[in-house]
């Protein structure tokens, strides 16, 4: 960096950065979301707090226009006067839970009945009039979803499964018969791994509920403690580890009047229970095999639990979960995907809907034989689809971004990240496809208001292709350096795992804080490699086996093509940081390539995969006892000897998706190879640290470790 540069507005500006960063917990607070669409389409149900600072959960109906509150914990008498159920409390660490008060709701079929919990009460709201009521349960409230035709609300408590009606005539369907057994609630690996976050559906008719059991007995226990509160006793809690024993889990269909029928399939053969779902057509359900290289959907008859398989999927490496699939129209068809060549298509009663190069995303919903999803043409842009017989295949969103929704009675309400941020808009009327390129603002198109704050850094990316793969990558320069004015030392700020895209045509909050670690003076660079969604099954699947060496090559290739785009990033000073893979693949740079990085801050790094949980892990490497090579060549652990640069490993000791453990049992190998180091324990912190002034820090504090660990670093390279 030159004195005599002039600095920029923005980058002033940026020195507020982390304090609002964390303050508006990543820009997520007064953004509109979970959205529900009324049958007719007249009304859009959603959650938002009153500012982007305020972390109250508000339940708001937009209608003709306009806004309506509907539910304000603030004014709900008793509302969160007491502690949160743990299992809710567990639902909403999965979630990626950032804000409090009304997170989340269920309403029936007509949308006119809204539940949602507060501190374990359970409330309810008439989207018609009148204000919310309390209705009275047996316990602590997680997860209440009303019945279909709005009589009942069915409920977790202490794990044992229950329906209400609105006088408060409450019955216990299912009884937890053992402190490890639950009802209605989703085990961690289906929630952690499988996009499954429920554990029961209703009927149509309302005089059913299909009810997941898990017995959680045979999986291992671990104990997380409070090192900085002694006194406190440590919580246990079950992960089943790679190679280890999962949950088992069961589905049985209870009566309001009482009666059970367990639901019957080879769950020797088939141990995951993936998705499930009751519509006009009966029950169904998705079951995975342990090594997930077959997913059966299976038809459920309710009256005596026998299974008849529908559709069979197998893949050589895995057969990749598809969210919102299987679904099926009014008509009976299956809505699922279809891997072939480097294309995953959509299919509807088994025939293809979508061209090749179009990558299937999601499932978003189904109405009538009208069927939305997202997916993308261009690895930079995800966009929300529909397809219709009659109407064949139609793109809703238009805009450059990456876009979510949902859609009902002729609306959609779209939800991107755009180049200018969050932007939610709901198109209205059979013609919203054709006109949803409007300006917001044209009819049909009205946009819901987001309270997010403004960022206080805007980013630049400078979008590239780069190297043989023609990987997708971002180049952040500060707003201001002049090329050619000097070299500027290289950050390296990927994810680089699967299921996460941090390159595109949006602006989300880690493309603010790689502008604002360049307005420090780094050239930063980000880069989608191998194993990263939208480019095609093929492209993911590269990893099956090395969850570690493609991810690595593509981060020092695309480095490399980065600096013959622009002369001047500086080779001799390069750093790398990351959070979770991305702390993994900072501190594989560093062992691996102490020729090419020269510092590395590891946020939460899974060192040693076997440690890791079943299903996400055992997807990508196989079985530890069947293939110990794979998690030999992508552990960390037995590594370590090969340190020879600073790296800074940062790690919340609540963290019960990667396990502190993972990074002390590293810093443990480290010292007694002698490999100096530097290690910063967050306590009471999860795998993402809840806390404003910690997370306003750590940006400095990682900022700091880099300047300091490249200062001379070109004289040693």
């Amino acid at each position: 960096m030159h004195s005599s540069t002039l600095i920029s507005e923005q980058s002033t500006n940026s020195t507020d950065f982390p304090r609002q960063f964390a303050r508006s917990r990543r820009f997520s607070l007064g953004v509109p979301r979970h959205f529900t669409v009324s049958p007719d389409g007249r009304r859009v149900l959603f959650v938002r707090t009153v500012s982007g600072t305020d972390p109250v959960g508000r339940l708001w109906q937009y209608e003709d226009g306009a806004e309506r509150l509907l539910a304000d914990p603030a004014l709900l008498v008793g509302a969160g006067s007491g502690p949160v159920p743990e299992e809710e409390r567990l639902r909403r660490e999965r979630a990626r839970e950032r804000s409090v008060g009304v997170v989340s709701y269920a309403t029936d079929d007509a949308a006119r009945l809204v539940a949602f919990a507060l501190s374990g009460a359970l409330w309810a709201v008439r989207t018609d009039g009148g204000s919310p009521f309390s209705v009275p349960a047996a316990g602590p409230v997680v997860d209440p979803r009303p019945s279909p035709d709005g009589r009942y609300i069915a409920y977790v408590s202490r794990r044992c499964f229950h329906v209400v009606d609105l006088t408060g005539a409450d019955r216990q369907l299912a009884r937890a018969e053992d402190p490890e057994i639950s009802y209605g609630l989703a085990e961690y690996a289906a929630a952690e791994s499988m996009r499954r976050s429920r554990g029961y559906w209703w009927a149509p008719d309302s005089r059913r509920v299909l009810v997941a059991r898990v017995d959680t007995s045979p999986v291992e226990r671990r104990y997380i403690s409070d090192p900085a509160n002694p006194a406190k006793p440590p919580q246990a809690i079950r992960y089943p580890a790679a190679g280890t024993a999962n949950a088992e889990v069961t589905l049985e269909v209870r009566s309001l009047e009482g009666e059970r029928v367990g639901v019957e399939w080879d769950r020797k053969a088939y141990e995951y229970l993936v998705a499930a779902g009751w519509d006009a057509h009966g029950p169904f359900v998705t079951v995975q095999s342990r090594d997930q290289r077959t997913v059966r959907t299976l038809a459920v008859d309710p009256e005596t639990g026998a299974t008849e398989v529908l559709h069979e999927r197998t893949d050589p490496a895995w057969v990749e979960i598809i969210e919102g699939t299987p679904a099926r129209t009014a008509s009976g068809a299956l809505v699922l995907p279809e891997d072939e060549g480097d294309t995953r298509y959509l299919t509807i009663g088994g025939q293809r809907v979508t061209p090749e190069g179009l990558q299937l995303s999601a499932v978003l919903g189904v109405e009538g034989e009208r069927v939305l999803f997202t997916a993308s043409d261009d690895p930079l842009e995800t966009h929300v689809w529909c397809h219709e017989p009659g109407h064949g295949l139609r793109r809703l969103s238009r805009e450059p971004g990456r876009y979510t929704g949902t859609a009902r009675g002729g609306t959609v309400v779209l939800a991107g990240l755009t180049p200018r941020g969050t932007e939610v808009g709901v198109l209205r009327g059979d013609g919203a496809a054709e006109d949803a390129a409007g300006a917001a603002g044209d009819p049909p198109y009205q946009a819901l208001a987001s309270l997010a704050e403004e960022p206080s850094v805007t980013p630049r990316p400078v979008h590239l292709t780069l190297g043989e793969r023609k990987l997708r990558g971002a180049l952040y320069l500060p707003s201001w350096h002049e090329e050619g004015s000097g070299k500027l030392p290289v950050l390296l700020d990927p994810y680089g795992g699967p299921a996460m895209q941090l390159v595109g045509r949006a602006r989300g909050w880690f493309t603010c804080v790689s502008q604002w670690f360049a307005e420090q003076g780094f050239a930063v660079l980000v880069v989608d490699g191998r194993g990263t969604p939208n480019r095609g099954p093929a492209w993911e699947k590269t990893i099956h086996g090395d969850q570690l060496g493609p991810a690595l090559e593509d981060q020092v290739d695309a480095l490399r093509a980065a600096a013959a785009h622009c002369g001047d990033l500086d080779l001799t000073r390069v750093a790398i940081r990351g959070w979770s893979f991305g702390g993994f693949l900072a501190a594989a740079a560093v062992l691996y390539h102490p020729e090419i990085f020269h510092a590395a801050v590891a946020g939460a790094p899974p060192t040693d995969m076997r440690m890791y949980d079943t299903h996400w892990k055992e997807r990508y490497l196989g079985h530890p006892e069947e293939q110990p090579e794979n998690y030999e060549r992508t552990s960390l652990i037995g590594h370590g000897h090969l340190l020879s640069r600073p790296l800074l490993l940062v790690h919340g000791l609540a963290d019960d998706n990667v396990a502190a453990a993972h990074t002390l049992r590293f810093s443990a190998e480290l010292l007694a190879a002698g490999k100096p180091h530097s290690v910063l324990p967050l306590p009471g912190a999860t795998h993402l640290p809840a806390d404003d002034a910690v997370n306003a820090q750590l940006l400095h504090f990682q900022r700091d470790f880099l300047m300091d660990a490249l200062k001379g670093a070109a004289g040693k390279a």
